[in-house]
């Protein structure tokens, strides 16, 4: 059998730096931080059916970030299930927005988590997105004029053009 975390700080150790795997992610794909985000996976991450590692991982992302804008991922509930010491699974929730070509898109995601502890840190060691729904916005937010902030409250603002990631990811060398 093997042991879970053997004192309760233990304990909400693993969950806490588990929490900040989900939020980080969401962070790292809205900024298109693509050496952050995969960086968050075991290092021998499984991508598809017979190809492993952060390479893969990246490439991946990649490919399917560049087909979208613009994404606000706000992770909500997140629930968490230690196995052992090294071993957990999650379930997250997650509101998602994405900019689709002109459309924009609310979803509501779920995230199936399998986690892993290597050398004192957690990682994902696998990530299943499913979706709930996803709808069509009646306007695209980002359709609007810039909002100049702290001048007007409504309006495009600033984000996420001022994360240099965002730039470095869609700048023509990357």
């Amino acid at each position: 059998m093997v042991a879970l975390p053997e004192n309760n700080l233990e304990k909400l150790v693993a969950y806490e730096q588990i929490r900040q795997l989900a939020a980080h992610y969401a962070v790292a794909v809205d900024s298109r931080d693509l050496d952050a985000l995969v960086a968050l996976f075991i290092d021998d991450v499984r991508v598809g059916r017979d190809t492993f590692g952060r390479a893969a991982l990246r490439e991946s992302f990649d490919t399917s970030l560049r087909s979208i804008g613009v994404s606000i991922l706000n992770v909500g509930t997140h629930a968490i299930d230690l196995l052992d010491s090294d071993h957990a699974t999650g379930t997250v929730y997650c509101h998602g927005q994405i900019q689709d070509g002109d459309r924009w898109i609310h979803q509501m995601i779920l995230y199936r988590d399998t986690y892993e502890r290597r050398e004192g840190t957690w990682f994902f060691m696998r990530r299943i997105h499913e979706l709930w729904f996803g709808q069509q916005a009646e306007r695209n937010p980002l359709d609007q004029s810039p909002a100049n902030w702290p001048e007007h409250h409504d309006g495009r603002g600033t984000v996420p053009d001022s994360w240099p990631t965002w730039s470095a990811f869609w700048s023509p060398q990357s």
